[in-house]
């Protein structure tokens, strides 16, 4: 694959990707139980500021992998709760939020210097979509924890190993605590801050686009840690077990 390689401008795959990040990650996260109703088409298009076409296939991919289901006239709901091969408790203290990052670590920086290696044109046009998102949320003076996970869900795609996917799928909840606290600081910091961090997930984006796996792998690892540093400013926990 050339160096020189430019995400395709694809529009309606952008909004309907979005769209459907944004849903799949209300339903994993509770905000729509089980068995309940979601808005309507109408309301979600507007909401979302797309399309009904646009829409309907992120609703129609979501109805593919099982998450909703429709019953006609009715709309559409919640099927269950998304489930994962691994299971992991609940994040319930500081410290479990700093052995998640740990784990980050180590599988996502594995993950990036595999993806240089092993993506094609459409593992890289999902990273620039997810990378879009965060630039139109930090152009906003946003932090957006669905488009923050896509981006990094998209890279262990990329690795061309389900392992990986698999375990960030089922840490989903996990991560999502550490991004949101994460994004809780740098809105606390400004604007410089949001910037710095959209500028660290390009860097990633653009080392595994040219295929330097080392690099990618450097500039994940450094994305995490910078990312835990800033939630434990005042120094990481000693996790040593005790006699």
């Amino acid at each position: 694959m050339p160096a020189s390689y430019a995400p395709v401008d694809k529009p309606k795959r952008t909004l309907a990707d979005r769209v459907y990040h944004s849903l799949f990650s209300r339903i994993s996260n509770g905000d729509y139980r089980i068995n309940q109703k979601l808005p309507s088409e109408h309301a979600l298009s507007e909401e979302f500021g797309v399309s009904r076409p646009i829409l309907r296939a992120a609703l129609e991919k979501l109805r593919a992998e099982g998450v909703i289901y429709s019953r006609q006239g009715a709309g559409n709901f919640v099927r269950a709760s998304i489930s994962h091969p691994v299971g992991f408790a609940r994040v319930e203290t500081l410290a479990d939020v700093q052995r998640c990052y740990e784990f980050r670590i180590t599988i996502e920086t594995a993950a990036a210097g595999l993806a240089s290696d092993r993506r094609n044109h459409a593992a890289l046009d999902e990273i620039s979509e997810a990378l879009g998102m965060m630039r139109m949320a930090t152009g906003s003076r946003e932090h957006r924890e669905d488009a923050d996970f896509a981006f990094h869900l998209a890279i262990t795609r990329a690795a061309n190993n389900q392992y990986y996917e698999a375990s960030m799928r089922a840490l989903r909840e996990h991560i999502y605590v550490g991004m949101k606290m994460h994004g809780e600081s740098l809105m606390t910091d400004g604007a410089k801050a949001l910037e710095a961090v959209l500028a660290e997930h390009t860097a990633i984006f653009d080392a595994i686009r040219d295929g330097k796996a080392t690099a990618a792998e450097t500039l994940m690892r450094g994305h995490l840690e910078q990312s835990r540093d800033r939630l434990f400013g005042s120094g990481l926990l000693d996790l040593s077990m005790k006699n």
